[in-house]
C-alpha cells in the first residue's frame, strides 16, 4: 500500500492524494460507504461502481459472527466473496466496544463480547483482530481500539487512550509476524483516541506516530459531542499526523461535516448516514436534504435534483419515490440509496478538483451558500 500527496490547498489544509492498494487506486479525499456484513444495503457492487465508489468498509465484528472469517478466507477473501473488485477497509470491532457496551467486558488483554445474535462468547484481542483481517483479506486493516462515550470522565478517557496505545503496539507486532501469510500487501492504520481532551488527543497521536503505521485514523468522535468540539479535535489530530500518510476520520458522515474536515486535511471518511438515511426516505442535494416520503412531494414530478445524473434522477420523480415509500416497495429504498451515494461521490470529486486547482476555499464557500440556502433552481 502506498500513498502519494499530490496537492495541498494553501493557506487551507485541504489535500488531494492517491492511495494505491492491491485492488486499485483511491483518489482522495474519498468517502467509503459502509458494507457492515459484506454488502452495502440495497445496492449491488456494480451499482456502487456506477456511483463512483472506489472503496468500501466492512465490519470485522459482524463478519466474525457470520459467516465467519475462516469461511471468507476459504472463499478467496472478502473481495471474491462479496463480488467487489475494488479496495476494502475493515474496521477492528472498536466501534462495537462503544455501541455494544451492555454486551462486552474490556480488560487490558482485549474485549469479551456476548454475541447479540445468540449470546455466545466472542473474544477480541489485538492479535486476533489482525488475524481475522488477514483472513478477510482487506486492503486496509484497523487496529483494535477503545472508543469511549460522550460525556465521560477524564480518567475514563485517559484509560481508554492508554489501552488503545497498548493494543496498537501489539497489533503492529502481530501484523509484522503474520505478514508472510498475507494474501497481498495489507496496510495497517493506527487509531487516535482521547475523547474531547486536547492533551490526551495530542499524546495519543504522538505515540502512534512513534510506533509507526501505514495510515492514521481519528476515532471516538461523532458520539454526541458538540460539533465545534469535534472539529477542534479533528484539527488538532490532523496537525499531528505525518503529511505523507493517509488521514482517516472515522464515522463522520454529514456532507457539511465532511467538507469542513476536508478543509482540515482529512483524506478518508466513512459513515452509515447516506445509506441509512436513504432507507428512511432522506436524500441529499446541493440545496440540502429532503425527505421524499413527505406529503409535500405527492404531486412533485421533478427529479430529486435536476442537475444530478444518477439513475434515480434520470428516470424517476419525487412523486414516484414518495409513492414507493408509501407502498412499502423496496425499489424506493434502492433508488434513494443510489442517489445519495452518487451525491457523496460527486461531492468528493468536486472537493478534490478544487484542491488540485487551488480554489478549495472558494469552492467551500460556494457549496455552503447553496447547501444552506436551499435554492430549488437546480
Amino acid at each position: 500500500m502506498e500513498f502519494r500527496l499530490e496537492k495541498t490547498d494553501a493557506p487551507a489544509g485541504a489535500r488531494a492524494g492517491v492511495l494505491k492498494t492491491a485492488h486499485g487506486v483511491v483518489e482522495t479525499p474519498s468517502f467509503m460507504p459502509v458494507g457492515t456484513q459484506g454488502t452495502v444495503k440495497t445496492v449491488s457492487p456494480h451499482e456502487l461502481e456506477d456511483a463512483g465508489v472506489r472503496m468500501v468498509l466492512a465490519n470485522t465484528y459482524h463478519l466474525v459472527l457470520r459467516p465467519g472469517d475462516a469461511l471468507v478466507r476459504e472463499a478467496g477473501g472478502l473481495h471474491a466473496f462479496m463480488g467487489w473488485p475494488r479496495p476494502i477497509l475493515t474496521d477492528s470491532g472498536g466501534f462495537q466496544v462503544f455501541s455494544l457496551a451492555g454486551l462486552r467486558k474490556i480488560t487490558d488483554d482485549g474485549v469479551r463480547f456476548q454475541s447479540h445474535l445468540d449470546g455466545s462468547t466472542l473474544v477480541f484481542t489485538p492479535e486476533s483482530v489482525v488475524d481475522v483481517q488477514r483472513n478477510l483479506g482487506s486492503d486496509v486493516m484497523m487496529v483494535l481500539d477503545e472508543c469511549v462515550a460522550y460525556p465521560c470522565t477524564r480518567e475514563d478517557a485517559a484509560g481508554a487512550c492508554a489501552r488503545t496505545l497498548h493494543w496498537a503496539v501489539r497489533s503492529k507486532r502481530r501484523a509484522e509476524e503474520s505478514e508472510a501469510r498475507a494474501p497481498f500487501s495489507q496496510g495497517l492504520f493506527g487509531i487516535g483516541q482521547g475523547s474531547t481532551h486536547p492533551d490526551l488527543r495530542r499524546s495519543c497521536m504522538d505515540r502512534l506516530v512513534e510506533i509507526g503505521f501505514d495510515g492514521y485514523a481519528i476515532g471516538g468522535l461523532a458520539v454526541g459531542e458538540p460539533k465545534q468540539t469535534m472539529m477542534e479535535a479533528v484539527a488538532l489530530s490532523a496537525g499531528l499526523m505525518p503529511p505523507d500518510k493517509p488521514r482517516y476520520l472515522m464515522g463522520v458522515g454529514k456532507p457539511e461535516d465532511i467538507v469542513e474536515a476536508i478543509a482540515l486535511g482529512i483524506d478518508l471518511f466513512d459513515c452509515v448516514i447516506p445509506t441509512r438515511n436513504a432507507r428512511n426516505g432522506t436524500v441529499y442535494t446541493r440545496q440540502g436534504k429532503r425527505v421524499v416520503k413527505n406529503a409535500e412531494f405527492a404531486v412533485d414530478f421533478r427529479p430529486i435534483e435536476t442537475s444530478c445524473s444518477c439513475y434515480a434522477c434520470r428516470f424517476f420523480s419525487r412523486a414516484y419515490l414518495r409513492h414507493l415509500f408509501q407502498a412499502g416497495e423496496i425499489l424506493g429504498l434502492r433508488l434513494t440509496t443510489i442517489h445519495n451515494l452518487h451525491f457523496y461521490m460527486a461531492l468528493m470529486q468536486e472537493a478534490r478538483q478544487a484542491v488540485v486547482d487551488g480554489r478549495f476555499q472558494a469552492w467551500k464557500k460556494a457549496f455552503f451558500n447553496v447547501y444552506y440556502g436551499g435554492n430549488e433552481s437546480s
